[in-house]
């Protein structure tokens, strides 16, 4: 039996992510078209505790499909995390008449849910948006495609330069604990050689890569290092290098946000809308803390209790092993 929800509430929250306002307005749309009352959270878990709260309609979200970063706004909100903030958000809701709240972030996001969930009567489900590509129960979660897509249009600019001046290039891309952007740039850019938090790759080991390089003739080299490896970041990793190895003119660049931004590709663009739609269908269906994310070519439910705690995901093993062949 469809549960008795009336009003629904969509917020984003943590780091933005290309797809979002794909993801906002299938939302959105899908509750309307099945006679639900939309609402739009500003500023995320802050939005609630100050009732930044709006209500939106289909032409609220007009025009929004391709553009990067979020229309809602997002924040971190340090104030959601003690139980005086979700009481004061959750009676913000109740003056709204909000009965179920789609969630869309990283894990943050969804413990901030499955708190609220648990202290106050709140159907929520979350969509999986973070470029970190890190979260269990989706084989890709929102905005990892285009952030992917941005770091390879960038390292292939760079890597014109390189070959132009004989350079080394380390390249930091985010991914504090998950190497997925990386490993992924690495064999689309044809790099020499990644950085990864979740493999100890020692000094000794890279600067050998690079000697093997230097003497079959490479005219530049570029290393790309997650932010996260346990190394330290580009800058101290390139200075380390340089000490013992000068055969190249070395250069670091830092990505940075340049990932977060931008128009989403395609592919975040329809994972964006199927998030959304299965999210809305899911809590008229009575689903609560749960995840909406893509396996296979199928969405499927995973609790947030497994989507934050199982992290099970590895790199993949073959992709690790290209790294080093197809670099020779």
């Amino acid at each position: 039996m469809r549960p008795n929800i009336k009003n629904i509430a969509v917020l984003t929250s943590g780091g933005d992510a290309p797809g979002m306002n794909a993801c906002i307005r299938a939302v959105v749309r899908t509750g309307i078209y099945n006679g639900i009352n939309m609402f739009g959270v500003l500023q995320g878990y802050q939005g609630l505790i100050n009732n930044n709260i709006i209500p939106m309609d289909a032409r609220s979200v007009s025009n929004i499909i391709h553009l990067g970063g979020t229309v809602l706004k997002t924040a971190r909100c340090l104030e959601f995390k003690t139980d005086e903030g979700m009481d004061q958000a959750y009676a913000n809701m109740k003056a709204h008449d909000i009965d179920a709240l789609v969630v869309i972030g990283g894990d943050g996001t969804f413990t901030g849910a499955r708190r609220f969930s648990e202290r106050h009567p709140v159907s929520v489900i979350g969509i999986p948006g973070t470029i970190d590509n890190d979260l269990y129960g989706s084989d890709f979660t929102l905005g990892y495609d285009t952030a992917i897509n941005t770091v390879i249009e960038a390292i292939d600019k760079i890597r014109d330069t390189a070959d132009s001046h004989d350079r080394l290039f380390f390249v930091e891309v985010m991914g504090r604990d998950s190497g997925c952007i990386a490993l992924r740039s690495a064999i689309a850019c044809g790099a020499e050689a990644v950085l990864l938090p979740e493999k100890a790759t020692s000094l000794e080991e890279l600067i050998r890569t690079l000697e093997t390089g230097a003497a079959t003739k490479k005219s530049s080299s570029i290393v790309i290092v997650s932010e996260g490896h346990k190394q330290g970041g580009a800058y101290d990793i390139a200075k380390h290098v340089k000490e013992r190895f000068n055969h190249y003119d070395t250069k670091v660049t830092i990505l940075g946000h340049l990932q977060r931004g931008g128009s989403p590709s395609s592919f975040d663009r329809i994972l964006g809308s199927r998030l959304g739609y299965a999210a809305v269908n899911e809590l008229l269906k009575g689903s609560s803390r749960q995840m909406v994310g893509l396996r296979g070519n199928d969405i499927q439910l995973t609790s947030l209790d497994e989507a934050l705690t199982a992290h099970s995901f590895k790199l993949e093993s073959d992709l690790l092993e290209m790294t080093k062949v197809l670099s020779i």
